[in-house]
């Protein structure tokens, strides 16, 4: 279960404080390559695997203060910078890693609760490194942004079901899947119809959900980086919106944001304090 090259990542936008711009484009390069490890090519899962152990076993010798291998000096140098300036945590950057090992052998979720493990290892740990950045430590903050990225991630999975099934990448679990009589055993085979909408649809509104109770989160940052929060938060729900007024048929297509939608972003994060006030109080 990759997550897209983390296209809703914010990668040192013109809204990131300067300071900040290195160490999280060092995480993004961090997350993008092992991702690329255990998603690209055509590598067998036991070569992926190889890869991706040596490659934490560089992610240790970053913290343990050793020379790391010479596979990826681009992304070690600008890790080792970061973990030295910043002192990121190990364990976000460990739990990516075990994500990445999961995604090799593909397996197939067999309920929303293993979605949310999932994600807790894939997507959650980003937010974290950021809000480490930010000095953000309080964890009912840090539960509002593991909101947030399991949102997003989730969002990206029903987003792209149009080029996942027929690769035969599967995020759809079981359980709501057999619930609305969609079988998933050759996804490549699936085709848009009434219950897979329906599908789509009750997983769309969980995602929205997860994005709504984290959003408060953009409000208790200061500065540029709320404003990019609001930014982030809103792009995941104009997607929402889009596959709504598709009628759900992402297996057929995907959504695509425009000049006009980002449009639409810029105007609701100025009234974002309104537009969440509920779920502030």
């Amino acid at each position: 279960m990759g997550v897209n090259h983390y296209e809703n990542f914010p990668v040192a936008s013109v809204l990131c404080p300067p300071r900040w711009r290195q160490p999280i484009s060092a995480i993004y390069a961090f997350a993008r390559t092992a991702d690329d490890l255990a998603d690209e090519g055509d590598m067998s899962p036991a070569q992926r695997r190889d890869l991706l152990a040596q490659y934490r076993q560089d992610l240790a010798s970053v913290f343990s203060g050793q020379a790391p291998s010479t596979f990826w000096p681009e992304v070690f140098a600008g890790l080792s910078i970061a973990v030295r300036e910043h002192h990121l945590p190990q364990k976000p950057l460990e739990d990516l890693l075990n994500a990445f090992e999961y995604d090799t052998y593909n397996h197939l979720p067999g309920s929303r609760a293993d979605l949310l493990s999932y994600s807790a290892c894939s997507a959650n740990p980003i937010g974290r490194l950021l809000l480490h950045l930010y000095g953000v430590h309080d964890p009912a903050l840090q539960r509002l942004s593991d909101c947030i990225c399991t949102g997003l991630q989730l969002v990206n999975f029903w987003q792209d079901l149009s080029v996942d099934l027929p690769r035969g990448r599967v995020y759809l679990p079981q359980e709501e899947a057999q619930r609305f009589g969609v079988e998933l055993s050759k996804p490549a085979q699936l085709r848009d119809n009434p219950a897979t909408q329906a599908l789509v649809g009750e997983l769309c509104t969980w995602a929205e959900s997860l994005m709504l109770q984290g959003a408060p989160l953009a409000l208790h940052l200061p500065g540029r980086m709320g404003w990019e929060l609001r930014l982030v938060v809103l792009g995941g729900l104009r997607v929402l919106q889009k596959i709504r007024r598709m009628s759900y048929a992402t297996i057929r297509r995907r959504p695509v944001l425009y000049v006009s939608d980002v449009v639409w972003m810029c105007a609701q994060a100025v009234r974002y304090r309104n537009l969440f006030s509920n779920a502030i109080r």
